[in-house]
């Protein structure tokens, strides 16, 4: 895709309705031929753009209107790229949990949970987070929780009575984040849109309850190693495989021989991708009505619903 469609795209597909401030200023970047001159420098996988603003944010990057916020992306460029080349678009969305959780909640417990592009691994507490589906509370055994994720939904979705019990948490990522490092914790705090406090406070909470209780987290390639994970689980739980708009960025390829390894390991598989990256999907998907961007959930190669990327809603057409 050329750089510019790129951040209409992105303007466009995601950023209108979510963040005014990042749907204008991807659209002015689209449109300003010296800004994309400088991205196109980099390598394709670098020139994301949530990648690139969230590296101009962390530099200061910040000003409104266009034509202040272009002059200090010209004046410290070098700083951005560097931070572009160094860091990846780890979102770790703990909002996921909530169109995560009642595909969870269907499988039997204890439950031994494995995210694939775990990032800080803060998706891996499903448990541990409060939810709001419509006049639906769920809370965890010992009272609410300081994360508290709301979810519309549509369709016969299967709300569980009570949490999952989780007995293993374990993540691979190529670099895996600290929720406990504040400099990691600033990236994270980097890659959430501006105007989303909510999602910023999500993330401050999340991430409390991660550096509490830390999960494993391992570096390395998900084909290298997710099978070293699936295979360290505790025998008496039923083990999950997960993963949230990560495979998206693998080459078709990576993403074949990913499916071929977790159906051969001894674990159930959810997924939660783009509507196009998982193309042994695409044949079994409704139609849908809206242009924003959705992921696919489904579960051992299954559909099952349509995602918000954020968790932010849950449009059900499986069977509950």
């Amino acid at each position: 895709m050329h750089l510019a469609q790129r951040f209409r795209e992105f303007a466009l597909r995601e950023a209108r309705g979510n963040s005014p401030l990042y749907h204008r200023r991807a659209l002015d970047i689209a449109a300003d031929p010296d800004i994309l001159a400088l991205i196109a420098q980099l390598p394709s996988d670098k020139q994301q753009p949530n990648l690139i603003l969230a590296a101009a944010r962390i530099h200061g990057a910040n000003a409104v209107p266009y034509t202040e916020f272009r002059e200090q992306v010209a004046v410290g460029w070098a700083a951005i790229a560097a931070t572009a080349m160094a860091r990846r678009t780890q979102t770790n969305e703990a909002g996921r949990a909530a169109t995560l959780l009642p595909v969870l909640a269907s499988l039997p417990g204890p439950l031994s949970l494995i995210e694939a592009g775990a990032s800080a691994g803060l998706c891996l507490y499903p448990d541990r987070f409060s939810y709001r589906y419509g006049d639906i509370a769920l809370d965890p055994v010992d009272g609410p929780s300081q994360v508290v994720l709301t979810c519309a939904t549509t369709g016969a979705v299967p709300i569980p009575s009570r949490l999952p019990q989780v007995v293993h948490r374990a993540g691979l990522d190529l670099n895996p984040l600290d929720a406990s490092d504040s400099a990691d914790r600033d990236w994270l705090s980097a890659l959430i849109w501006p105007g989303q406090d909510e999602r910023q406070a999500r993330l401050r909470a999340a991430c409390a309850i991660a550096a509490a209780d830390p999960p494993t987290l391992v570096a390395g390639d998900l084909n290298d190693k997710i099978s070293e994970l699936v295979r360290a689980a505790p025998r008496d739980s039923t083990v999950v495989v997960f993963h949230s708009a990560v495979l998206t960025y693998l080459p078709p390829s990576a993403r074949a021989e990913f499916r071929a390894t977790v159906r051969g390991l001894p674990c159930h598989w959810i997924s939660q991708e783009g509507t196009g990256v998982l193309p042994w999907l695409a044949g079994t998907l409704p139609e849908r009505d809206w242009p924003s961007a959705r992921l696919v959930s489904a579960l051992d190669e299954v559909a099952l619903a349509y995602a918000a990327p954020h968790g932010q809603s849950l449009d059900w057409f499986g069977v509950g």
